[in-house]
């Protein structure tokens, strides 16, 4: 009796692919995107925010500010201008008093920031100049790709009041109103006691 003499386990070429070189393309694989997470990392969005010993805190004084002072406004994008119209709310426009006493006046300048929602290069950080009345004008260059962005119009002045809105862009117009969620009736839980279904006596 004849018996074929088989060839070595390490001589087979599935052997080959399936036992080493699949395990080696994977540790491959791990290793680049171990060093790509590393040095590409996700860029995060820019806020008030502050840290206190090892806590993070967010400022929300400017929102709330803006809220009590009925601040709004209309932004319109046309090419590379930019404008911002500043609303007041009409109690403030007949008294020509803002909500705290003080005489309405219309900043000089506004800063604006326009902030990728993942891609912080595309950020952009202007500020507008007052052209009359409550008009603000600047130029700002945006990525024509659409996407997410998280826009901010501030007054660094003496009142320090911020708006904020989440907008798609490229897009013509933008609304800014301020945050509802100062709002007092919002605030104080409503009373569901007599929702509460009737216990067995």
């Amino acid at each position: 009796m004849t018996h074929t003499q088989k060839e070595p386990w390490y001589k087979n070429p599935f052997m080959t692919i399936f036992v080493i070189g699949l395990p080696a393309l994977v540790v491959v694989v791990c290793i680049f995107f171990i060093i790509y997470a590393i040095r590409v990392q996700d860029s995060t969005v820019r806020d008030d925010w502050y840290m206190d010993g090892k806590t993070l805190y967010q400022d929300a004084t400017r929102d709330q500010l803006a809220h009590d002072l009925g601040v709004s406004g209309i932004m319109r994008f046309d090419g590379d201008n930019v404008s911002f119209e500043l609303r007041y709310p009409n109690d403030t426009l007949s008294s020509g008093k803002l909500r705290d006493g003080t005489p309405l006046e219309y900043p000089e300048m506004l800063a604006v920031s326009i902030s990728h929602a993942t891609d912080s290069t595309k950020d952009k950080d202007i500020s507008i100049r007052h052209v009359g009345e409550n008009r603000y004008t600047g130029k700002v260059t945006l990525d024509e790709t659409p996407a997410k962005y998280y826009l901010q119009v501030s007054n660094d002045g003496i009142h320090d009041w911020r708006l904020v809105h989440v907008q798609k862009l490229p897009a013509k117009n933008v609304a800014f109103s301020p945050l509802d969620s100062f709002d007092e009736e919002r605030q104080v839980l409503p009373d569901q006691r007599d929702l509460r279904p009737a216990q067995n006596q």
